[in-house]
Parts: structure tokens; sequence; C-alpha cells
């Protein structure tokens, strides 16, 4: 049989191979971090016809000939450049600038992925669509563990900030100068226990003929304040039940009663309402009592060939021997990039130049074919000349 049969059938199946990686890159024109693929083709072995010939002293040398036998798939590389970014306005929508894999965990093994739609699930487990669990390290009294094995993340239904204990306060506003001698005036603030109960911190300020006396719980015999000429205050701060008080932002000019007490940092409990991504993949939580909070943070897996790993379905990628071992870091961290929340990657399919290798594939079969029909023709006059 002729070889250019085995070689048109091996063209036809090769880009055949072209024809479905081209497909599959346009059917997922619009999968979140989709990464296009290309088919790689090489030539297959040749068949000696005449080897090559040493140059002698009364003849030259000759070349080797050899006849090709087709062609075949080299591989598929897949092109990991950034996809364009799409706002969804979704708070588990998330999407990673730069280098760097969402790490999930899925039947007890870890699958990387470049597709940020996630959601919680019933447990208050952040998931992916198919069920993945993204993974990462969760903030233990709102600190962040440095390093440690990853955990999945969790927003739990209810979670809570413990509140935390008054320790400073600060008067601010105006005493009147003008205030008769003996007038008294009392400040009240809700304060808070470390229990997060509510208490009430009281100072009560009385006229003297040289300032204003400060008094509360635990300040025995009142702290005085000079009235100085320019309406300023000048004396020490107090500590009341353990409350350090500033005293500093109190003035005592005339015609204006506005004394208050203003800032104290403690809170009572609070229940999570709220929470926000950051750049380097922290979560943090807006609490019911005005609290802040570290709640997790999103790690993102690196690996040296990223072009090296194996594609398992549902986005997910896993690591083989070729891609290199699985690295965890902190977004933004060196070798990787920064997450965005309320946004999306966008599959890096360029439509434009998929339509030119479908044309290029389906020219490229057809001469194939014709390469069998040509062969097929000749293998019909061979038949033909013994008549």
């Amino acid at each position: 049989m002729l070889r250019s049969l085995n070689s048109g059938i091996s063209g036809l199946r090769s880009h055949q191979t072209m024809l479905d990686t081209t497909g599959n890159n346009i059917a997922n024109v619009n999968t979140s971090g989709f990464k296009s693929q290309s088919t790689q083709f090489q030539d297959t072995l040749s068949q000696m016809t005449q080897g090559a010939r040493g140059a002698a002293e009364e003849m030259g040398g000759g070349n080797p000939a050899q006849v090709g036998l087709g062609v075949q798939v080299a591989g598929t590389a897949t092109n990991f450049t950034q996809g364009s970014a799409q706002s969804t306005g979704r708070a588990t929508d998330m999407m990673i600038s730069g280098d760097g894999f969402f790490v999930l965990r899925k039947g007890g093994q870890e699958i990387l992925s470049r597709a940020g739609t996630f959601d919680f699930d019933a447990q208050g487990r952040l998931v992916s669509p198919d069920g993945g669990i993204v993974q990462g390290r969760m903030a233990a009294n709102g600190q962040l563990p440095a390093g440690g094995a990853l955990q999945d993340i969790v927003l739990p239904v209810g979670l809570t900030a413990p509140g935390t204990q008054t320790t400073t306060a600060a008067v601010d506003g105006n005493l009147p100068s003008e205030a008769a001698v003996g007038t008294t005036k009392t400040l009240d603030r809700e304060i808070f226990n470390a229990d997060g109960s509510s208490d009430t911190l009281q100072l009560s300020f009385t006229r003297t003929g040289t300032g204003w006396n400060v008094t509360g719980p635990g300040v025995p015999g009142g702290t005085a304040l000079t009235q100085n000429a320019d309406g300023t205050l000048a004396g020490p701060n107090v500590n009341v039940g353990g409350v350090q008080v500033d005293l500093a932002g109190l003035t005592g000019y005339a015609g204006l009663d506005t004394a208050s007490i203003g800032e104290q940092n403690g809170t009572a409990a609070g229940v999570l309402q709220s929470y926000t991504l950051g750049a380097d993949g922290t979560l943090t939580g807006r609490f019911s009592n005005g609290a802040q909070q570290p709640i997790a943070q999103i790690m993102l897996g690196q690996v040296g060939n990223p072009a090296g790993l194996e594609k398992l379905g549902s986005s997910g990628y896993t690591v083989t021997a070729n891609s290199g071992a699985l690295d965890f870091m902190a977004p933004g961290a060196a070798g990787v990039g920064t997450l965005a929340g309320g946004m999306l990657e966008m599959s890096n399919v360029d439509l434009s130049q998929e339509f030119t290798n479908l044309i290029v594939a389906q020219r490229g079969f057809q001469a194939n074919a014709r390469i069998i029909t040509t062969s097929d023709e000749v293998l019909q006059e061979l038949t033909n000349l013994k008549r």
C-alpha cells in the first residue's frame, strides 16, 4: 500500500484533534476563568531510503534520503494569560489579578481553579458551584495565623464578635465660665464590661471659685480643673472605676454648655452583618456592635510550571509530575496576584483567532482527505493495469 495513505490518515486524525480543541475553546468562551488551548503538531518517523555518504577524494558526499510517514499531535498547550474582568457586584465572586490559583478541597483532593464563582452552603462554608470548599486560614480571636495547614473557609450563621471592656473615655465640649459657684452638671455615658454587658460612666462637674471640680465613683474628693483667663481648663485626667477619662478636650469658654462624654473604647457583643474582601485575601467582618475584625484569609496556590497541570473538568486542575510542587501563598506575595471582590475573570478565548483556527483546521483536514482520494486513484490505476 502507498505510504501516502497512512500520511493522509494521520493528517485527518491530527486536524480532527485541532478541530476538537478549537471547538472546545469556542464552547467555553463564556466560562469564568477558562484558559484556551492550542494544538501542537510534529512529524512522525521518516523512512530511510538512502543513507548519508561521506565525502571521498574522488567522490563528493551525499545527503540522506528520507520519506516522511505523516504527522502526529505533539501536545496541547494551555494559554494562562489573564482574562478580562467582569463586574458582578456579588460579594462572594472573586477574581485573581495576576498569577496563582484558588485552592479547593473536594473529596479529599486538592483542586486548583481560576474560576472565582463562590457561594456559601448551609454550613457557612465558601464553596464552588460543584461543591469544592475554598481553602485558607481562619482567624482566632480576630488574629490571622502566620502559617499552618489550610482550612475550610467558614462563615457560620450568627457569627459573633465578643464584647470589649471600656478602659478609656474622653470628655469634650465646653463648660460655661459664667456658671454660678455651686452649679453642678452631670454627664452620663454608656460603657461596657468585659463580658459585653452595659454599664454607666457618670461624672459630675461642680463650679468652684477657680474652675470646676470633677467627681465620680472611685474619685473621692474630686479632681480640680483650673479655669485659665483664656477660657481653657487645666488639670489632670481622672480614673473612674478603672476607666481612664481624658479631660484634655474640655474647655471653659463663656456662653456655651456643650460638655459631653464622647468617645469610649468598649463594645457590646455583636453579630456579623457583612464582610469585605481585601486584596490580600483577608475577609474582614463588620459586626452589629461596630467592630471590624479579620475572619479568614483566602490562600492561593502556585506551581513552577502551570502548563504542566492536568485539567479535571469543572474548571479545576491538579498537579502532575511536570507541574512542580504546590506552594501556598497569601495573595499579593511574590509570585502570585491579588484578589478583587465582586468581580470574575472571564475566559481568555480570542474568538477571532479561534475562527481563524477553524478555517485552518478545516482546510488542513480537506487537504489530507485529498491525499487519500488521490492515493486511491493511483491504486485504482494500478489495479486497472491487468484487464
